[in-house]
């Protein structure tokens, strides 16, 4: 976990549960203002998906009809 968060976590666990929520209710509407339709990425999210697009790339993929659907 990046250190900034660990710290805003311990920070957290300090306040009251009623404040604690209060908190979490405020960095929701932080993060929608930052990204109101959700379409950007954190930078684990970033690279968990730029490592998909590698073993893409090298490994290709399953045929659609090579899966059992049932």
């Amino acid at each position: 976990m990046n250190a900034t968060i660990e710290k805003a976590v311990g920070l957290l666990e300090i306040l009251p549960e009623n404040d604690q929520n209060f908190v979490l209710e405020f960095i929701k509407k932080l993060v929608i203002a930052w990204d109101p339709d959700f379409i950007k990425l954190t930078p684990s999210e970033r690279e968990e998906l730029e490592e998909i697009d590698r073993d893409i790339a090298k490994n290709g993929t399953i045929p659609h009809e090579s899966i059992n659907w049932d």
